[in-house]
């Protein structure tokens, strides 16, 4: 955990930045060689419009000095294009170390994502996320705001991850509108007002499931795709995630 250490988030420019972010992703997911991201890959995003960034905490020595920083997370989103010509910023990635989860700082590294994309005119940002990682929802609609209207299936065919567990990597897109009403104030600390019209839950220790019954995992992943499906296509959009002590729900409404 972080405790009282300082945790620093700094835009990254350079090869021995980006080599770093290629260990933590072999670290975090436990890539096979062919699906790790390429260090010219990430160079090539800092060139042309994206950003990458890196989570860096301090390791002070016993007598006080700097011991030197250590990256324990990161995060990167390419430029992209809207159909009539809308700029906006596709977040492929995000990791933290394990032992620093639930210290804030996926969230500390989104908001920087939206701090330096506001400061270029661009106020969308997108990503993908697994709808059964439930920490990953809360955080994703809760903590920043964002909706989801789309679903994809088996966005990045099945993975040698084992965080995956062999499923297929079904995925929800998130939106991300920076400086609308909704976001600014769910970063105030506001809870927007809904009207959910309907509810898709997933078990609370899906993860154990995905684990130890990959075949109940998949039903349940397939039976939660086909209603989100039919619940985006008549118009609802997640807008609220609730958590409790068996389940994690999506909240859909209707959306404009």
């Amino acid at each position: 955990m972080a405790g009282s250490q300082t945790i620093e988030i700094r835009q990254l420019f350079h090869l021995p930045e980006f080599t770093e972010v290629l260990r933590l992703q072999q670290v975090i997911w436990g890539f096979a060689d062919v699906e790790l991201l390429p260090l010219r890959f990430l160079v090539v995003v800092s060139k042309v419009g994206g950003h990458v960034f890196g989570a860096y905490i301090s390791h002070p020595l016993p007598d006080g000095s700097g011991g030197g920083d250590e990256m324990i997370g990161f995060c990167f989103a390419i430029p992209g294009v809207k159909p009539g010509g809308r700029p906006y910023l596709h977040s492929h990635m995000l990791g933290v170390l394990p032992q620093y989860h639930n210290a804030g700082i996926g969230r500390r590294l989104k908001l920087r994502q939206r701090e330096e994309a506001l400061g270029r005119g661009i106020d969308l940002i997108e990503w993908t996320f697994d709808p059964l990682e439930l920490k990953n929802a809360f955080l994703n609609i809760e903590k920043l705001g964002a909706i989801v209207r789309r679903y994809s299936l088996n966005q990045y065919g099945v993975t040698a991850s084992p965080l995956h567990g062999g499923l297929p990597t079904d995925r929800c897109i998130a939106e991300w509108w920076l400086d609308s009403p909704r976001v600014r104030g769910v970063l105030e600390g506001m809870r927007p007002d809904r009207h959910p019209q309907e509810c898709i839950s997933f078990p609370t220790d899906i993860a154990r499931i995905r684990s130890e019954e990959p075949a109940r995992a998949r039903q349940i992943q397939h039976e939660n795709a086909e209603k989100f499906q039919r619940a985006f296509e008549r118009g609802l959009a997640v807008t609220g995630f609730e958590p409790n002590a068996t389940e994690g729900t999506y909240l859909l409404e209707p959306w404009q």
